[in-house]
């Protein structure tokens, strides 16, 4: 029940914005670009490509390649693009995870996982990766959920949760960062596997980027309590999240009301200076200057940084 519920409030996963080819599947250089997958990731894990990558390729000069079609918008060169590195991992429920690692900025102590919002993949979300990790200063680790982009299998709760476990065990064995350097970043439907994620592992730190308390809550906004049939029950679990938590919201978000954001706040044991945005809603809080001023301040100057 839950998961129909998830279903039919949250998940719309976009036609697939990129491919990941591996070392032989590369082009030369001057080559035309692939034509990007058409066939939707549910239907690439019933009937796997003949060449698909490998779970765990990717490092190294024998890596895989990003190809990003039009509808990805990419913003910077090729220079940029050939420094995104892409690969597979495999999840405890058996889907192929598409995982992307943006390395912004070498030296810094900070990697963000991030789990993006919903009806886009990592091919929209690159451009923004890069944006984002150069200005805050932090690299950037990032996934599509089951059913999105390259992963397989379909979008549900417990994948949700089974994905996010995948990415921080590859985060943290691929590539070693420990827990004391990650920060879990989660937009809009990634809020709710960051929080579940949070509340069982200790970490640098949690944003909350316009956050759910839970499905039913978002859908009939009276409700007053979690009944075994809700889905995404953040509002229970945030008590339990030790790691600071700095929670961003749209005052006019017209998705999920600035209540909930407010509510996530009140229940969080180590909340710091929220962000209340005026005037954004769901998906313009970036615009808005005081978005990279909270964030910079946040890990700067309010984490530790030696």
């Amino acid at each position: 029940m839950p998961d129909r519920i998830a279903a039919k409030l949250a998940f719309l996963p976009p036609e697939p914005t990129y491919t990941v080819l591996a070392p032989e599947q590369r082009r030369p250089r001057g080559a035309p670009a692939p034509a990007p997958a058409a066939a939707s990731a549910a239907d690439a894990a019933a009937q796997p490509p003949p060449q698909q990558p490998e779970e765990g390729a990717g490092a190294g000069p024998g890596a895989c390649s990003l190809h990003l079609s039009e509808r990805a918008d990419w913003q910077y060169s090729q220079r940029e693009l050939d420094a995104v590195e892409v690969f597979f991992s495999r999840t405890a429920r058996d889907n192929r995870l598409g995982c992307m690692f943006v390395r912004c900025a070498p030296s810094s102590r900070y990697t963000l996982l991030f789990s993006h919002g919903n009806a886009v993949d990592l091919g929209q979300m690159c451009s923004f990766y890069i944006g984002l990790g150069s200005r805050i200063n932090c690299n950037i680790f990032s996934y599509d959920y089951s059913g999105y982009g390259v992963s397989s299998g379909k979008p549900s709760e417990k994948n949700l949760y089974a994905d996010i476990d995948a990415a921080w065990q590859a985060l943290r064995t691929r590539y070693g960062v420990s827990p004391e350097n990650i920060i879990l970043y989660g937009q809009s439907i990634g809020t709710v596997p960051t929080v579940d994620l949070a509340s069982r592992y200790e970490c640098a730190a949690v944003i909350l980027h316009s956050p759910l308390m839970s499905g039913l809550r978002v859908a009939f906004p009276d409700t007053r309590k979690t009944y075994c049939f809700d889905a995404f029950p953040s509002i229970d679990k945030i008590s339990k999240v030790t790691s600071p938590v700095l929670v961003i919201h749209g005052t006019e978000d017209e998705v999920i009301d600035f209540s909930h954001g407010l509510a996530m706040y009140e229940r969080c044991p180590r909340a710091v200076e929220p962000l209340w945005v005026e005037g954004a809603g769901h998906n313009d809080i970036e615009l808005y200057a005081q978005y990279l001023e909270r964030l910079k301040q946040f890990i700067s100057h309010e984490l530790p940084n030696s």
